[in-house]
C-alpha cells in the first residue's frame, strides 16, 4: 500500500480525524481526500499530457498538504517553495525545474472546492513524488528527485523502528516543507492517521506565544533540528510537565550536540531520544540510534546510528569510492539503497557526478565526513569545511566536536577568519550553560583554551570564542552559519 492509498484509508475509517493544525485551522482526513481529489481532477484537465512538477509555494497553510497529495494523485511530482526564497533564486529554481504551475495556498483552495472522484491508481516505484532544491557548492541551486519507491522505503523503515501508534500520535512540524527533514513528520503521521501540529514562523519569532502552544499540543513526537530544540531548553519550563504526552524525540539535519541530549533526558526522563542522518539525496534519514545512557556513557560525540535495512553505507578514503577505509579511520561516507535519489532534476552533470552505481543500487556519494566505530557511524561534518591553516589541514568539524565535549558546552560553531582570501586564524562561537553571560569572559576562554589544549594541537586552538545565547537559525531550522560568518 503507497502513502496516497494509506492517507485515503484514513479518510474512509476516520474521516472527521483531525491531518493538520495550524494555528486557528484544521483539516480532516475526509477534507483532505475530497480536497486533494478535486485538485488533481483539476490538474489532469487543465495540463492534460504536460507531466512536469508543480511548484507548491506556502509556509504552513493546510492547503500545502492538499496541494502535495492532489499534485501527486494527478501523476505529477511537486516543489515545495518557502515564500521567504529571494526572488531571484525562486526564478532559477522555477527555470531549472521548468515549472508549468505555481499553486498558491489561495489558488489550491480555489481549484480543490469542487466534488470529483478520481479513479485511485497505484504509484509506480520510479514515479517522481516530489523534487526538492537544496544549494549547491557552486551557488546554484539542485533539484534532487525523490521517487515513490525512495519515499516508501523511508517509511516502511521508520514505522518499522518507531511502532508509532496508530490514530494516537501527535507529531510536532517545526522544519518548512520545503526542507526534506518535514518529509519525516508529514508522512509519518499521514500514514498513521495521526495529527501534525504545524509551529509558523511568527510562534518561533515570540517565545511566549510557541511555548504556549507547545503546552496546548498535545504532542507524541517531536521532530526537529537540534539547534530548535536547544532553543526551546532555553526555557526553564520546557519539560515533561509542559508535555506529558510526549514519547519521543526524533532528530534529523544537525549534529546532535551531547549536551543537548543529556538536558533533554532529565527533562523528559520517559521520552525516548533519537538521533538519525541523511542527506535529501537519501531520502531524509538513513541511519538512526537511540540515545540511551550507556551510549551517552560510552562515547563523547554521539553516533549516528546504524544503517536501515536493504540499505548499506560505506566509508571510502578521499578519491577514490571504490576503497574502504579500515573501520575507525575517517572518510567520505557513501550510501547505496533504494532509498537514493536517481539524480539532480535536468542536470545529468552533476548527476554523474555525485551518483553512481553500487552492486546493482544506486549509490551516492555524500561529501559528508564519517567514520565507523562499534558497528556505528559517526559523523565528523562537511569534506568542503575542511581549511588549510599554516600549512596544516584542518577538519573545522573536528573541532566543534571537541568542543561540544567540554563540560557545560551546548554546541560549538567553528569559522575561518580570512583576509584576502587567506585564512589567519579561527574563531568558536559558543553557547553554553549561562548563554552569553558569564562570571569572568576573561576566565572562561582560558578555561576553554585549555580543555582543548588536552584534546587538540595548538594550531587548532581558536583565537577568538565569542559566547552567544543561541545561534541564528537558517528558516530551515540550521545553524545559520553566513550570519556567524557576518559577525566576524
Amino acid at each position: 500500500m503507497d502513502i496516497i492509498q494509506q492517507v485515503d484509508r484514513w479518510a474512509r475509517v476516520a474521516p472527521q480525524a483531525v491531518a493538520h493544525v495550524s494555528g486557528q485551522r484544521q483539516l480532516t482526513y475526509g477534507e483532505l481526500r475530497e480536497r486533494s481529489d478535486a485538485l488533481a481532477a483539476h490538474l489532469a484537465q487543465r495540463l492534460k499530457n504536460d507531466f512536469s512538477p508543480i511548484a507548491v509555494l506556502g509556509h504552513r497553510e493546510p492547503e500545502m498538504l492538499i496541494a502535495f497529495l492532489g499534485v501527486v494523485k494527478s501523476g505529477r511530482p511537486y516543489l515545495p517553495l518557502d515564500p521567504l526564497l529571494p526572488r531571484r533564486r525562486l526564478h532559477r529554481i522555477l527555470n531549472t525545474a521548468r515549472v508549468q504551475l505555481v499553486l498558491t495556498p489561495a489558488e489550491t483552495a480555489a481549484f480543490s472546492g469542487s466534488r470529483a472522484e478520481l479513479p485511485l491508481k497505484a504509484l509506480r516505484n520510479d514515479d517522481p513524488f516530489y523534487i526538492l532544491f537544496t544549494s549547491g557548492s557552486t551557488g546554484e541551486p539542485k533539484g534532487v528527485i525523490i521517487t515513490a519507491g525512495c519515499l516508501h522505503h523511508f517509511l516502511t523503515w521508520m514505522l518499522m523502528e518507531q511502532q508509532f501508534i496508530e490514530s494516537g500520535e501527535i507529531f510536532l512540524n517545526q522544519a518548512p516543507f520545503s526542507f526534506d527533514l518535514s518529509v519525516m513528520d508529514l508522512y509519518c503521521s499521514l500514514a498513521t492517521g495521526g495529527t501534525l501540529f504545524s509551529i509558523g514562523r511568527d510562534l518561533v519569532a515570540n517565545p511566549k506565544q510557541l511555548y504556549l502552544a507547545l503546552s496546548n499540543s498535545g504532542l507524541t513526537t517531536w521532530v526537529s533540528t537540534p539547534s530548535f530544540a536547544q532553543l526551546c531548553l532555553a526555557e526553564r519550563k520546557f519539560g515533561q510537565d509542559m508535555l506529558p504526552r510526549l514519547r519521543r524525540f526524533l532528530f534529523c539535519g544537525e549534529t546532535l550536540a551531547r549536551e543537548t541530549a543529556e538536558r533533554l533526558r532529565q527533562r523528559f526522563p520517559t521520552a525516548q531520544i533519537w538521533n538519525t542522518y541523511g542527506p535529501t539525496e537519501a531520502t531524509v534519514a538513513c541511519t538512526s540510534v537511540q540515545i540511551t545512557d550507556a551510549i551517552l556513557e560510552n562515547y563523547s560525540a554521539l553516533p549516528v546510528g546504524r544503517p536501515m535495512p536493504g540499505t548499506a553505507i560505506f566509508v571510502t578514503g578521499e578519491g577514490d569510492h571504490a576503497r574502504p577505509v579500515p573501520l575507525g579511520t575517517p572518510g567520505e561516507i557513501i550510501i547505496a539503497g533504494p532509498n537514493v535519489s536517481p539524480g539532480y532534476l535536468a542536470r545529468p552533470d552533476l548527476t554523474a557526478r555525485a551518483f553512481s552505481e553500487d552492486n546493482g543500487q544506486r549509490a551516492y556519494c555524500t561529501g559528508d565526513r564519517g567514520r565507523f566505530s562499534d558497528g556505528l557511524l559517526f559523523f565528523e561534518g562537511r569534506m568542503d569545511h575542511q581549511i588549510k591553516f599554516n600549512g596544516y589541514r584542518i577538519e573545522l568539524g573536528d573541532i566543534e566536536g571537541n568542543l561540544r565535549a567540554i563540560s557545560g558546552i551546548h554546541d560549538a560553531i567553528v569559522l575561518p577568519v580570512t583576509k584576502q582570501g587567506r585564512t589567519t586564524s579561527l574563531a568558536a562561537f559558543v553557547v553554553s550553560d549561562n548563554g552569553a553571560e558569564c562570571e569572568s569572559a576573561s576566565k572562561r576562554v582560558d578555561d576553554l583554551r585549555q580543555a582543548l589544549g588536552e584534546r587538540l594541537p595548538a594550531y587548532m586552538i581558536p583565537r577568538r570564542f565569542i559566547f552567544l545565547e543561541a545561534f541564528p537559525m537558517t528558516p530551515n531550522g540550521k545553524a545559520d552559519r553566513s550570519r556567524l560568518t557576518a559577525l566576524l
